[in-house]
């Protein structure tokens, strides 16, 4: 039975005393006096195994500007903000899917650090004296008695300095160095004026990111620079201040496209010097994001981590576009200046965006954003649209202003699709359709294996297209990642389904026949003497000693046992292949018992999956190829066992706080936080909400209430309220369903019934 019930938001009657969560203790949790869903956010979670883009603290939603302490500079995975590391190397501006940049460390120099304060900078600092939440952050840089302090606008970063140590104040900035997934080189810094600077550097190309990419910034002080001194050696810059003045603020406004957007971004979003109000107006932008859900009941860890989780849905994925719609464009020869299209008061459409791949996004952000965030799945849509108008396909993870290939077939086709289902995008859809068909054909995104530049062979398009699979292996030989065939033909069938759904609602039947035909490929690696999908060659021959728990053995970041289920636009197809549904039923609840003995994931961290016993493990929820699997009965006419499993894993996968663990290292910007939050609503969208007004599947709320607040400018209704009755551990079973009063059929609700507003009641119980 869950105890210590708490009522957001009056969550401040209880008064509870917050002495050090936000410090990121999670043996000593502190919880605020507070009805803000913002001070229930523990920003420290799994970032013992966070990589460059996990983490962010000053930072708005989606910001451009991505400010926090970085403890780890070198590459893209284990680089960051890492919790057990105790020595700050900088505070990095730009923590995003293959970029990075402007790293800057306040110092104190004297005679004994004058001559290696350039390599020598780094500095010790505590957990128990540091503070961190939404939009803020403080630490105190043990070295040199500085007290720093960051928050940011979505261009600008705000930093303000305390000075105590004997000394002269001064602020390095190392424009020069690895950072992250890449090198900054080719900084340079420039005295403006009295109190002025003005840089630039390029981020070096990665493996992923094959281009260059600059960075132009602009620096404010609050106080007057003595001298800027740069190091011969390493090309860093050392920035004095006023001797005198103890107390330093610095703005740093940021663009990818010139100095003078640059500073434009700068007048536009941060004209004063109020460090108090800049943070404020942030918590109050977070705020405004968070209490878009509000929940009631569960424990105190319950309701923190849902705030977490839905924090982490809402960052990531960044902002590359000006306060007045300029952007960089890297999709061509060369590198130009774009311009986004602009409302009739001068302000642009939309942003733009740097991502990492909607390989996953089906089940997590096109369900959450399409319903408690239209507006920013609106935003994402028509930026991904954007890269289609300048660069000639839609991407599926674009750095950069270009397309990076990040991992495999077209992901971005059941995303948008789902926003012109939801009603969301509702212009230019035949020429939508065009651009989402170019991706589906030989010429198109799907022909790429993951970070495959410069061919379209490794994806096995032609295969797929002419004999309805992929083989393993391709025969053309390796051009890029995953080209694990089972998957690529799963993956491919599914993707061809929804955009069936879209020629269908055109009514381009021709051209719903051939895809819908094409989305029954994932049947042709099938075996049914095995029972399992099944790799096979490209003379049609099954791969020999095949092993279902040998991972990346055919299928991407997974083994054929998770893979197996990856058919969620025909369930009911699927089970007819394993003999009917009562036998699918038992060889996955099969899979979901031995999955549990080893906690539902490949261990606690993405780079132990290869693990000889984590890999065999049938269900996956640390990665994203299986994490549809608990709301697969539903579809097998055992929705009691959609609830008992999905129950069972949100507690054990989802649940807790702690820097340990959280996410097992793979929160790929967004999709494991929004998948997070879905089991704890109880919502489920298996084929990704493509289908005409797409349907919420019911899972097992874990709070007593849930009440989601729909955006005006999208849907009518004003609230849709999910309530549980004599909910608890131990009852996790819905006994009885009443949607608005009436008995509900089935186990899913029409999109349109749900933004229409209203309640469904769910009566809870225990297994039998």
């Amino acid at each position: 039975m869950k105890s210590n019930k708490l009522s957001y938001p009056n969550f401040a009657s209880f008064c509870i005393a917050f002495l050090c969560f936000a410090m990121g203790q999670s043996q000593k949790i502190e919880v605020f006096s507070s009805a803000d869903p913002v001070d229930l956010v523990y920003p420290q979670l799994d970032t013992e195994n966070s990589r460059w883009f996990f983490f962010s603290s000053a930072s708005r939603p989606f910001g451009m500007v991505n400010l926090s302490p970085d403890t780890e500079i070198d590459g893209a995975w284990g680089s960051g903000y890492r919790y057990k590391t105790d020595t700050i190397k900088g505070f990095s501006h730009v923590h995003g899917w293959q970029i990075s940049g402007l790293s800057v460390m306040p110092v104190v120099v004297g005679n004994e650090n004058q001559e290696a304060i350039f390599t020598d900078f780094y500095s010790k600092f505590s957990h128990e004296t540091e503070n961190v939440s939404p939009g803020y952050h403080r630490v105190e840089l043990e070295r040199y008695g500085i007290t720093a302090e960051l928050t940011s606008t979505k261009r600008v970063g705000l930093h303000q300095y305390i000075f105590t140590e004997k000394g002269l104040p001064a602020i390095l900035f190392n424009l020069n160095t690895i950072l992250g997934p890449n090198a900054n080189e080719a900084g340079t810094l420039e005295q403006t004026g009295i109190r002025s600077l003005s840089g630039s550097l390029i981020m070096t190309p990665t493996h992923r990111r094959p281009k260059p990419f600059k960075l132009y910034f602009q620096i404010a002080f609050d106080v007057s620079i003595d001298s800027v001194v740069q190091d011969q050696k390493t090309g860093n810059f050392l920035v004095y201040t006023d001797a005198e003045e103890k107390k330093v603020q610095m703005k740093a406004a940021i663009s990818y496209t010139s100095f003078e957007n640059a500073a434009a971004n700068m007048t536009s979003e941060l004209k004063d010097w109020n460090f108090q109000k800049t943070v404020a107006d942030s918590r109050k932008e977070w705020n405004d994001r968070l209490g878009r859900i509000q929940i009631e009941g569960g424990t105190e860890i319950d309701q923190r981590r849902f705030y977490t989780d839905l924090w982490h849905s809402l960052q990531g994925r960044r902002t590359i576009s000006d306060f007045n719609g300029a952007y960089p464009d890297n999709t061509g020869e060369t590198f130009r200046v774009g311009q986004l299209p602009l409302d009739d008061k001068g302000h642009p459409r939309h942003a733009h965006y740097n991502s990492d791949s909607f390989w996953g996004a089906q089940w997590t952000l096109n369900t959450l954003w399409g319903l408690v965030y239209p507006d920013i799945m609106k935003d994402f849509a028509l930026s991904l649209l954007q890269y289609h108008k300048d660069g000639g396909l839609i991407p599926r993870g674009p750095s950069g202003g270009n397309y990076t290939y990040v991992m495999t077939g077209a992901s971005s086709t059941p995303f948008i699709i789902s926003a012109i289902q939801k009603g969301i995008l509702t212009e230019d859809l035949q020429s939508i359709y065009k651009a989402l068909k170019k991706n589906h054909m030989a010429e198109g995104i799907m022909a790429k294996a993951g970070y495959e530049h410069n061919t379209s062979l490794g994806g096995g398009m032609k295969h797929y297209m002419e004999n309805n699979y992929v083989p393993h292996p391709i025969p053309e030989g390796k051009f890029g990642g995953h080209q694990d065939g089972a998957s690529l033909t799963l993956e491919y069938a599914y993707q061809d389904w929804t955009l069936a759904q879209l020629a269908k609602k055109l009514g381009l039947q021709d051209d719903y026949d051939y895809f819908l035909k094409r989305s029954n490929n994932y049947k042709n690696v099938f075996d049914p003497t095995e029972g399992w999908m099944r790799p096979k060659d490209v003379d049609g021959k099954w791969r020999k000693d095949f092993d279902p728990y040998q991972y990346e053995s055919g299928f991407i970041e997974a083994n054929g046992a998770q893979g197996t289920w990856f058919v969620p636009h025909d369930i009911t197809g699927l089970a007819k292949l394993m003999g009917g549904a009562k036998k699918a039923v038992e060889k996955l609840n099969i899979q979901f018992e031995t999955a549990e003995k080893l906690g539902f994931t490949s261990g606690n961290s993405h780079s132990v999956e290869m693990h000889p016993e984590y890999s065999r493990i049938p269900i996956n929820y640390g990665n994203q190829p299986s994490m549809q699997t608990a709301f697969v009965f539903n579809h097998l006419g055992r929705p009691d066992l959609t609830q008992y499993w999905s129950r069972k894993v949100t507690d054990k996968v989802f649940g807790g706080i702690s820097p340990a663990t959280g996410y097992n290292g793979d929160e790929d910007q967004g999709l494991m936080g929004s998948l997070a939050v879905l089991l704890k609503m109880g919502l489920f969208q298996m084929n990704g909400g493509t289908e005409v007004d797409p349907a919420y599947e019911i899972g097992s709320p874990i709070f007593d209430m849930v009440s989601i607040h729909l955006d005006k400018n999208y849907y009518p209704g004003k609230t849709f309220i999910i309530k549980t009755i004599k909910n608890a551990d131990d009852h996790s079973q819905i006994k009885s369903s009443l949607l608005n009063g009436k008995k509900l059929k089935g186990f899913g609700i029409p999109h349109s019934e749900i933004t229409n507003g209203g309640e469904l009641r769910l009566e809870m119980g225990r297994l039998e």
